[in-house]
């Protein structure tokens, strides 16, 4: 396929997969459960966060995740107690636990408490038209108060070379304004030009097929000529993209 017709294939499978219907099946449900903005982007910060590894296994602790919380992340961020936090010990997904999970709340109430909230951080610091050194400052301020050095793992910084799947995926959900229902779009003080694709395996693999990646790894120097590339098709939405990606290697095994 030459440029044109990769473009309009892509754009094509866009449409196809960011419907209503992929909601169903993506760990997106999980913001969707909310409508005041703070229960939105901590729902969608925490769910984005453990989003590895089985897609309903990720759903399920989410749920889980939010019923510790009592359905009211915000209000538990901003109120919990010392037995509340107790009550976290017992989570568990892959190599992210209690210990972590109750960092993520104390963090999260100092960045709403002292920082004007998690919109306001990613607003900050962003660079040459990307998001990345935005990300690289939040983990920082995400880890100015006291915490175990095994959480640190679970926020992945671009400066050091990763491709931060999942933060990208949470700020295109916050982000995007996206006029079929999945990302939420509730973020009006950064542009979705800035963002970008959300690179795992499935998305890796993907665009190395259509040659839209040459690099190997799945890392930060990736997502950068991803993103170079998706930006030729659509520069004020480049993300939207990941829906073709995405589903043509999970849906479609591409």
């Amino acid at each position: 396929m030459d440029a044109s017709e990769l473009k309009s294939f892509l754009d094509q499978k866009v449409i196809q997969y960011n419907t209503l219907d992929f909601i169903e099946s993506d760990p997106v449900q999980i913001p969707h459960l909310f409508t005041q903005k703070e229960d939105v982007e901590i729902a969608g910060f925490l769910s984005a966060t453990i989003a590895w590894g089985n897609r309903t296994m990720i759903i399920k602790n989410s749920h889980r995740m939010m019923n510790l919380m009592g359905n009211t992340p915000y209000d538990f961020v901003m109120s919990h107690s010392e037995t509340n936090l107790e009550q976290l010990d017992s989570f568990v997904h892959r190599t992210f636990n209690g210990v972590d999970f109750t960092h993520f709340i104390t963090s999260l109430k100092n960045i709403y408490q002292n920082h004007e909230g998690l919109e306001s951080v990613f607003t900050k610091n962003q660079h040459l038209g990307n998001m990345q050194l935005s990300i690289s400052e939040f983990k920082k301020i995400f880890f100015e108060i006291p915490h175990q050095y095994r959480t640190q793992k679970h926020v992945s910084d671009p400066m050091n070379n990763s491709a931060a799947k999942r933060i990208n995926m949470f700020l295109r959900w916050m982000v995007r304004q996206d006029n079929k229902g999945v990302d939420l779009g509730i973020w009006k003080s950064i542009s979705p030009a800035a963002l970008s694709c959300p690179l795992d395996v499935h998305s890796g693999n993907v665009a190395r097929k259509l040659d839209l990646l040459q690099r190997k790894q799945n890392d930060a120097k990736a997502v950068l000529e991803l993103d170079n590339k998706l930006r030729e098709f659509d520069s004020s939405d480049p993300s939207k993209y990941d829906f073709a990606l995405f589903g043509l290697g999970v849906f479609e095994g591409f």
